[in-house]
């Protein structure tokens, strides 16, 4: 217990500190809790008139500081009588939803607007609260709501790192007026200084505030099979990364258990190499969970099909977390919220397994969820109803849904492109959900482990603090014209340069530079090594060199002829034509049903073969001419997909008599002789006076390695040369092809058209001012113009199986003008160097057509193009709402002809009912 003069010195420093910092004094008063030291640094920098930087952990409070933004801001308002604004912007709708309804409980809601895709609710109020692109939109167009802004609450500012939007975060960084005080909240990163280096010079004087403490402990854990084990012995195995040793050896001795091939010898369990590993039975890691308290729990599962298998698995399982009143109160919650969807589509959506679910306290939360369901589970998961929840990676983009426990299924997830290894960034961020401040003592993150699951891999994602925070700024067409009708050509050139991105760039170079000059010199080491008393070495191995280009060149030559070859056997191919594919997976016989391919680039024919695969082949897979060896009779609407249709028709395959390997007539390979050129540099070499020094090859490794040391280095000067101004340079390209096109005057002005393509957001704005100028949409109604524009929004998840349709007549024809407008744009981006606008995607035309005619919803779910079935009623909301997006950026471009405006409204009007008319805030 402290002394009475000790009690009395801290009195007066916190007397001292109230006078210091009346408004930081007021605000703590009313939270209910202590400061920790990092919210009140921040805070007193604010107060003291500085923007802030403010990195800490998931759950460690740094929304605070935003608060105390807002709370400045109505403070001047009453004080000195003079309003003043804060914008408080996150990164995605629903999290600014949820912050919507805190600052309404705060402060509320006469003094609170917001503003998102979504929702416009009293954009006017002294505390709005937007996405961020909401935010770059105004700026561009100087919105008169911007008037009195004094603070920008930028949270979660690490998505500036996200390769899609981040960009829009440096663009309202820099645009912001000088008078803006700027307060970014991160989650922890390793470059914390370079990037409070980098506000510093765009935004004035910046205070970064770091802290790493997790204000709940989170204790690491790996559960293999129904063992559960600590990760680390102690804190002090954890700092040194030392998996605990009674986990190596259990994981060890279960390995050497599978390899020697104990265990299932039958059933499900057994593959053709011995037992497959089975991991614990999904609800009985729930159970396993609930009776060590360690409940409510995110499951993170990475697949959505997986999510909603898990909930299945617990219901069959017969598993219930919930008491009888708990089960009143989420049926309650759950209808309440239902109200506002008509009934007769709620089977569709599944409404009654999903309530079932929600009643015994699971629930799954991904992307192809409908939003209504997903706010419905995170309101129900944070008062404790919900237990469990099985969820993607999208549910750590920042909700505030805390658990006790978080379980990671596997350490591999898809990111859209191919299957990678989770980032020890991306651990954090999911782990960090463990631990509810307030609630838990301690927090726990659970990894369940496989044969391909390292402990000592786990540990280092565990354990490692270096998350630097990487820019992806990069100049859109949008964001050109804008920035040149604002400030001008050269003036935007000069913003531009000032970006993070380009901070880091020429930061970059100064470290290549140092490393070409030490390149320089050990090159001069090498040559010293090299030379030769018979003569010239360096001359020499040049000969050697041309000779291996030689060869290397001439080998590619008759690649170049053989893969002609085969694309040219492959376009002569046709119907029922029998094939062997030579090589690869698919090797063997093969009867073609549609030789057509794409319609683009090189021939893919869509093959059957005897192994009963269908699917496309590529002229990748024939290392010489396809020779067609047989024919048999496809029928005329012949289902590939149909299993049995599939085995009838491989069946023929196989019955024509000839074997897997075929009975292709050898043909006789090139032979051009030897080649003139070849001799030539071969002969030169035997002459020279070094061919014949004892030490030879001794030289030629000097002179190899000073050559590979020459090519880096070039690289390396490259780079600095590429890098130095290299988002000028963008910008200049993206000028040029605007100029072009008319967009931009020869003189550097924006033209009409340029004023129209100012007002379009998105990654296909060039497409789409393209089209509003070539009249493509003139004189579609409103579904076929919710149809048309969808395939400048939509993207599918993954490639599709074969081209998907649209729907015939006008749509088609806008279409096909659409994508001769995109494959014109490609090509002079392609002759500029500029990275490609994305083909449109027609994936969509044929859900959203029938939604915006009014039919039901199970017929247009049915519709959507999906290799996996029906389109994902999630999956539809959203695209959807893109689609209303863009439909009312038309509505209010003024460069739309007014009935194509008025077409637009009507589309939006036809687009918004059902499960479209839902709004997470009303």
């Amino acid at each position: 217990m402290s002394s009475p003069a000790e009690r009395y010195a801290a009195a007066r420093r916190r007397a001292a500190q109230a006078s210091t910092f009346p408004a930081l004094h007021e605000f703590a008063q009313d939270l209910g809790f202590d400061l920790d030291d990092f919210q009140r640094e921040a805070c007193q920098a604010l107060e003291r008139g500085s923007g802030v930087l403010v990195c800490a952990p998931t759950g460690a409070g740094k929304t605070v500081v935003g608060e105390f933004a807002v709370h400045l801001a109505l403070r001047h308002g009453r004080t000195a009588g003079t309003p003043r604004k804060c914008f408080y912007t996150t990164p995605i709708k629903a999290l600014s939803n949820q912050k919507y309804h805190d600052l309404v409980r705060r402060h509320g809601a006469e003094q609170v607007g917001l503003l998102t895709g979504d929702n416009a609710i009293n954009g006017d109020a002294p505390v709005v609260v937007m996405t961020t692109e909401v935010l770059r939109n105004m700026l561009y167009a100087g919105s008169a709501t911007l008037g009195g802004l004094a603070y920008v609450v930028m949270d979660e500012v690490h998505y500036l790192a996200d390769r899609f939007r981040g960009g829009v975060w440096e663009e309202v960084i820099i645009h912001l007026p000088e008078s803006v005080t700027l307060v970014s909240l991160s989650a922890t990163v390793s470059n914390a200084e370079e990037f409070a280096d980098w506000l510093v010079t765009v935004r004035g004087e910046t205070e970064v505030v770091v802290s790493e403490h997790r204000p709940v402990p989170l204790w690491q854990h790996m559960l293999v099979g129904k063992r559960m084990f600590d990760l680390f012995h102690d804190a002090d195995a954890a700092r040194k990364h030392d998996v605990h040793p009674e986990l190596l050896r259990y994981t060890r001795d279960t390995m050497r258990r599978l390899d020697l091939g104990e265990g299932r010898t039958s059933g499900p369990g057994w593959g053709r190499r011995g037992p497959r590993w089975r991991g614990p039975f999904r609800p009985d890691v729930v159970e396993r969970l609930d009776r060590e308290n360690l409940l409510p729990a995110i499951m993170f599962i990475f697949s959505r099909a997986g999510c909603d298998a898990a909930v299945q698995q617990c219901l069959a399982a017969g598993l219930r977390l919930t008491t009888p009143d708990e089960r009143v109160e989420i049926r309650r919650i759950a209808e309440r919220r239902m109200t506002a969807i008509p009934s007769e589509d709620l089977s569709v959506l599944g409404y009654w397994e999903w309530l079932d679910g929600l009643e015994r306290g699971l629930a799954a939360h991904h992307a192809g969820l409908l939003p209504a369901f997903k706010e419905v589970v995170e309101e129900l998961f944070v008062q404790g109803l919900v237990k469990a929840v099985f969820a993607t990676e999208t549910l750590a983009l920042g909700i505030n849904m805390p658990a006790r426990c978080v379980v990671l299924e596997r350490l591999v997830k898809f990111n859209g492109e191919a299957h990678v290894d989770l980032t020890p960034g991306e651990y954090t961020q999911l782990t960090g959900r463990a631990g509810r401040r307030g609630i838990d003592v301690e927090g726990h993150a659970v990894v369940v482990w496989s044969p391909e699951v390292d402990p000592r891999h786990v540990a280092g994602l565990a354990s490692t603090r270096t998350y630097p925070l990487r820019s992806s700024f990069r100049p859109s067409y949008n964001m050109a014209v804008n920035l040149v009708g604002s400030v001008g050509a050269a003036p935007a050139r000069e913003l531009l340069e000032s970006s993070f991105a380009q901070f880091q760039a020429d930061r970059s170079v100064v470290g290549l530079a140092r490393q070409v000059q030490r390149n320089v010199e050990t090159i001069e080491a090498y040559d010293a090594e090299a030379e030769c008393h018979h003569g010239d070495f360096a001359e020499y191995f040049a000969l050697r060199v041309s000779i291996a280009d030689r060869e290397r060149a001439l080998a590619r030559q008759g690649q170049v002829q053989r893969r002609t070859a085969a694309i040219k056997s492959l376009e002569r191919l046709r119907v029922g034509d029998v094939i062997r594919v030579p090589s690869g997976r698919r090797a063997g016989l093969a009867v073609v049903l549609d030789p057509a391919g794409s319609g683009f680039g090189e021939p893919r024919p869509l093959v059957l073969t005897q192994d009963r695969w269908a699917g496309r082949i590529t002229p990748g897979d024939f290392t010489s001419p396809a020779e067609v060896l047989a024919r048999i009779r496809v029928p005329k609407h012949f289902n590939h997909r149909s299993p049995a249709a599939r085995r009838d028709l491989a069946a023929e395959v196989s019955g024509t008599g000839l074997n897997r390997h075929g009975s292709r007539r050898g043909g006789r390979s090139r032979s051009g002789g030897e080649d003139h050129q070849l001799t030539q540099l071969r002969a030169e070499l035997r002459r020279h006076p070094c061919h014949a020094c004892a030490d030879r090859e001794e030289h030629a490794r000097w002179a190899e390695r000073r050559r590979r040391l020459e090519r880096d280095t070039e690289e390396l000067r490259q780079r600095v040369s590429s890098r130095t101004g290299s988002l000028a340079r963008t910008f200049d390209r993206i000028c040029d092809l605007l100029t072009a096109r008319g967009y931009l005057s020869p003189a550097g002005e924006v033209t009409d058209a340029g004023r129209t393509l100012a007002r379009i957001w998105g990654e296909t704005d060039l497409l789409v001012a393209e089209c509003l100028r070539r009249g493509v949409w003139h004189g579609l109604g409103p579904a076929e113009l919710a149809s048309a524009v969808s395939v400048l929004v939509f993207e599918a998840r993954r490639d599709a199986d074969e081209r998907a349709s649209v729907p015939r007549g006008e749509v088609a024809e806008a279409v096909d003008e659409t994508l001769k407008l995109w494959s014109g744009i490609e090509a002079d981006e392609a002759s500029r160097g500029l990275d490609t606008t994305r083909e449109p995607d027609l994936g969509f035309a044929w859900p959203i057509y029938r939604w915006a005619r009014g039919e039901p919803l199970a017929k247009v779910l049915a519709s959507g193009h999906n290799l996996d079935g029906e389109m994902p009623a999630g999956d539809f909301v959203r695209w959807a709402r893109q689609v209303v997006d863009l439909l009312g950026q038309i509505a209010d471009c003024g460069g739309a002809p007014a009935d194509l405006r008025a077409t637009a409204k009507a589309a939006m009007t036809a687009v918004n009912r059902g499960v479209l008319a839902y709004q997470a805030v009303s």
